[in-house]
């Protein structure tokens, strides 16, 4: 992907995430509660902060981030590095050395806050369908 689609797609993540919490807070101060839609809000939230997260760590990645000062110039055999590799999803570089090993730097903080938020926001929309098809009365379930 560019940087462009990519930069674009974190600040509308950042802004539907900002606007869902508002929404949440909003919900949450006006009664009557309908959990349905706090539920369809939350997904919301949360799938849109996980690609939020996602879109920065791509980021990291493209800029060469931190990665680089991870890779030391010898391995423990006393390779020398050939090449350091780097791949978007799930954000994960490596540090390939001439004798054949290879080193790999996972991010699990990046990982953390993408995976949990968007498993967060598949659950709560599978919760939000049941709870509002519980919500309908029965002649709207027949048809």
């Amino acid at each position: 992907m560019s940087i462009p689609l990519m930069g674009m797609l974190m600040l509308i993540s950042l802004a539907t995430a900002a606007a869902g919490i508002v929404t949440v807070a909003l919900m949450l101060d006006t009664p009557p509660l309908s959990l349905s839609r706090l539920c369809a809000v939350l997904v919301l939230v949360f799938s849109s902060s996980a690609a939020a997260v996602y879109c920065y760590g791509w980021f990291s990645v493209t800029m060469g981030g931190p990665f680089p000062e991870l890779c030391e110039d010898r391995n423990a055999s006393g390779a020398e590095l050939a090449s350091m590799q780097q791949e978007y999803w799930p954000l994960r570089s490596a540090c390939v050395y001439s004798d054949g090993a290879t080193v790999e730097h996972v991010s699990l903080l990046i990982n953390v806050l993408v995976c949990v938020p968007a498993s967060l926001a598949v659950v709560l929309a599978c919760v939000g369908a049941v709870l509002r098809r519980r919500a309908r009365p029965p002649a709207e379930r027949i048809s």
